[in-house]
């Protein structure tokens, strides 16, 4: 199967042929997973909304316009999660460390464990001998796509049945997936595991996969274990207190300046860049942070052509291409460029919210300032994920009003 076009262009139009299914359709049909190919009644758009090569008030504004407020209720709400789990963990950043140092953990495990090395790379090339996992994980690997009622079985089937380590499962996920993002992924495993919401799991069920796969699958009941508790006792000190969310250095009009772009935000053109006095610009390719395992190249593809799309947008000449590594080779090409300040829009935690880390503390001892760019939807919804997506849910009204999309 060819991979989706990871252009702006691309992106617009798919949602411009999915806007007409954005009402009732979605609602109705949202959870069949019809397999690879087949699609038909989920928007496949999170890949272009991950990079923001789409907007998620774009596709908000869509739904509004093509369905009313009331009947596009389903599909906004699911735009919501995004912004949700990624506002949750800037509330709590330590989340993301424990997730990982505790996959650094279960990948060195595995040298001294060889059954259960042997167990993970069967489920992860499809023969752990459950027809319908199998046929997700080659999905998965062949298309870098799973509708999302797959990846809750999965995920599920991984955790409880097969009884993998979650971590690894959910890098198997980060390393293959087009829309991967370590707050929507991360804390999707976590939800499954029971870590997420304490108390409450995912278990996934013969009758339902055969249901919302429209037959393709009919599992034994006795092939997928009986779920009676989550994996809480893993985590007996429960989850870290919500923080305050980072508040990033603003960008300082007039002085040289260097503008860097990441699959964070490929829409660079959105931002008022005039007040600037702009020498330069890079993208920084970075999707093989995302795990110490080999990512795959569709993944790392599909990352190059979207910073390649969103440099070519920007309008800026010469634009290099750099690599998240070591931060001196950003150290020296912000100094061959004589600025005093880097602007990029906000990188949020995850494997490239750690890299900034380092990059801010290097470029500092320099005196160049790596400042950020934030946009109002994050703004907006960032402050209420604090707890679950219900609070989140039950002010959406509120929220869209504040973002004038109400």
């Amino acid at each position: 199967m060819p991979l989706p076009a990871a252009t702006r262009a691309a992106g617009e139009d798919r949602l411009t042929r999915f806007a007409p299914k954005m009402g009732a359709d979605y609602a109705r049909g949202r959870n069949f997973d019809h397999g690879a190919g087949r699609h038909r009644d989920v928007s496949q758009l999170s890949p272009y909304l991950r990079r923001r090569l789409v907007l998620e008030r774009e596709a908000v504004t869509r739904a509004y316009e093509a369905h009313g407020a009331e009947a596009a209720e389903k599909f906004v709400q699911e735009v919501l999660w995004r912004g949700y789990f990624k506002g949750w963990l800037e509330h709590r950043p330590e989340v993301w460390a424990r997730y990982r140092d505790g996959l650094a953990q279960d990948l060195a495990a595995l040298d001294d464990a060889p059954g259960l090395a042997a167990r993970v790379a069967e489920a992860e090339a499809g023969r752990s001998g459950i027809a319908c996992f199998d046929a997700w994980a080659r999905e998965l690997r062949e298309t870098g796509y799973l509708h999302n009622h797959a990846r809750m079985w999965f995920a599920s089937i991984w955790i409880f049945t097969l009884r993998l380590p979650w971590r690894i499962g959910a890098d198997f996920f980060y390393r293959h997936l087009l829309d991967g993002d370590p707050a929507s992924n991360t804390l999707s495993w976590r939800w499954v595991a029971g870590l997420h919401t304490r108390g409450k799991f995912y278990a996934a069920e013969a009758a339902n996969i055969t249901r919302y796969t429209g037959g393709r699958f009919a599992p034994d009941p006795a092939e997928l274990a009986e779920v009676s508790e989550g994996l809480e006792a893993n985590e007996p000190e429960g989850l870290p207190p919500v923080a305050s969310l980072r508040a990033p250095r603003p960008p300082q009009p007039g002085l040289p300046t260097a503008l860097l772009i990441t699959e964070e935000d490929c829409r660079v053109e959105d931002f008022d860049l005039s007040a600037f006095d702009l020498r330069g610009a890079a993208t920084l390719s970075a999707s093989h942070l995302r795990s110490t395992r080999e990512v795959a190249p569709h993944v790392a593809r599909f990352e190059r052509d979207a910073l390649a799309d969103a440099a070519e947008r920007a309008g800026v000449p010469d634009v290099q291409r750099l690599k998240a590594g070591g931060p001196s080779a950003l150290v020296d090409w912000a100094q061959s460029l004589g600025v005093r300040q880097i602007v990029t829009p906000y990188i949020p935690v995850g494997p490239l919210g750690d890299w900034r880390e380092s990059a801010e503390a290097a470029l500092g001892a320099h005196g160049i300032a790596l400042c950020e760019l934030t946009r109002e939807w994050d703004r907006v919804i960032w402050p209420h994920a604090t707890a679950g997506f219900f609070k989140v849910k039950k002010k959406l009204p509120q929220i869209l009003a504040e973002l004038g999309l109400a």
